[in-house]
C-alpha cells in the first residue's frame, strides 16, 4: 500500500471516529467527559478482544492516536504487567504504559503556560 493510501485510510477512519463522537454529542444527552471515557474503554474492549491490532495495521494513526489508541495502550499494558506480575500488575500495567505520553502531555502542558499568556473572555 503506497503512502497516500495509508494517509487517506488514516484521515477516514479518524474522520468516523470524530463523526461517531459528534453524534453522540448532537444526539444524546452524553457529557464530552462521558465520550471519552467511553472511546478509552471502547479501545481497551478492542484490545482485548483482538480487534485492535488488525485495526490499527490497516488504519495506522486513524485509530491510534484517537482516545481509542490510548485506551489499547492501557489495555496491552495491563496484560503484560498481569503476565509478569500477576493480580498486582492490573493496577499498575495500565499506569506504566501510558506514562510516557501522560508524561509528555503534562510537560508541554507546563511548558506552553509559562510560554503564553492567558486571556480570560470577557461576557
Amino acid at each position: 500500500m503506497g503512502i497516500t493510501e495509508q494517509f487517506l485510510l488514516a484521515f477516514v477512519s479518524g474522520g468516523l471516529v470524530c463523526v461517531v463522537a459528534q453524534l453522540l454529542i448532537d444526539l444524546t444527552k452524553l457529557t464530552p467527559a462521558r465520550i471519552l471515557v467511553l472511546y478509552v474503554s471502547f479501545g481497551v474492549l478492542l484490545y482485548a478482544i483482538g480487534i485492535y491490532e488488525p485495526m490499527q495495521d490497516l488504519f495506522g494513526a486513524g485509530v491510534s492516536v484517537p482516545l481509542i489508541g490510548f485506551g489499547a495502550n492501557i489495555g496491552r499494558g495491563v496484560k503484560e504487567a498481569v503476565m509478569s506480575d500477576g493480580l498486582l500488575g492490573a493496577i499498575t500495567g495500565g499506569l506504566s504504559s501510558s506514562a510516557a505520553g501522560i508524561t509528555a502531555a503534562l510537560i508541554l502542558g507546563l511548558l506552553a503556560s509559562i510560554l503564553f499568556k492567558t486571556k480570560s473572555k470577557r461576557m
